[in-house]
């Protein structure tokens, strides 16, 4: 392995974030006991619009689709509040890191691997979460689908990393808490570690992870 590759939503930072972070600040909100389920409806939306554009060949990046995610998901729950909508869309992008992700990529790091993300996410929108969390320092590079022009899984964002680097798909070390994304990454051909946090099954698809872990801790045991 030469380089180590990490998605950002759901890898590195909490996408429920945003929405515990808003009900924590008005617990009596009619929506706030309710804020977990908004929250996965929100990501799942978020996801699906992003294979629907990149099957259909019409990107827009992902700022748009998030939002465009959100407003569908305040529609389905009855709610039609603008300064809710603005609070979660900046609270989004100021999204927490996971407990242990500093300290996993610095033991990455230590093992003599340079560490990147690869992301969705506009450059703007990641550098946001970088700068909010501390984290960019711990990054030598940060490769966004918008110079690919089409969302994950498609092939052409993986091939960023190999391009980048110089390096072969076998060489890259990708983490990802998605579990399709782990997959694409290595139907590429990366040696890929799925952060399984919710104990799912593993999706039917074309490939597999190469490994699989509860939380990000055990990243740098998997460097040989």
């Amino acid at each position: 392995m030469r380089v180590a590759v990490f998605d950002a939503y759901g890898t590195l930072f909490d996408v429920g974030g945003a929405l515990r972070a808003a009900a924590e600040a008005e617990p009596e909100a009619p929506w706030a006991t309710d804020w977990a389920a908004l929250a996965r409806n929100w990501r799942q939306k978020q996801l699906e619009i992003t294979w629907l554009r990149a099957v259909a060949g019409h990107h827009a990046d992902f700022a748009q689709v998030t939002a465009d995610a959100l407003d569908w998901t305040l529609a389905r729950a009855g709610l039609s509040d603008p300064d809710l909508r603005a609070r979660l869309l900046d609270l989004y992008g100021r999204l927490p890191p996971y407990p242990e992700a500093r300290a996993a990529v610095e033991a990455v790091a230590a093992r003599g691997l340079p560490c990147a993300i690869l992301t969705n996410a506009t450059p703007a929108m990641v550098t946001g979460l970088l700068d909010a969390s501390g984290l960019g320092p711990l990054f030598g590079e940060v490769l966004t689908v918008e110079e690919a022009g089409v969302f994950k899984p498609h092939p052409s964002v993986y091939a960023l990393v190999t391009a980048h680097y110089g390096v072969a798909p076998d060489e890259v070390l990708f983490a990802s808490a998605n579990g399709w994304d782990a997959a694409g990454a290595s139907g590429f051909g990366f040696q890929t570690a799925w952060i399984n946090r919710e104990g799912a099954p593993t999706d039917r698809l074309w490939a597999k992870p190469w490994r699989e872990l509860s939380s990000l801790r055990g990243i740098a045991g998997l460097i040989g």
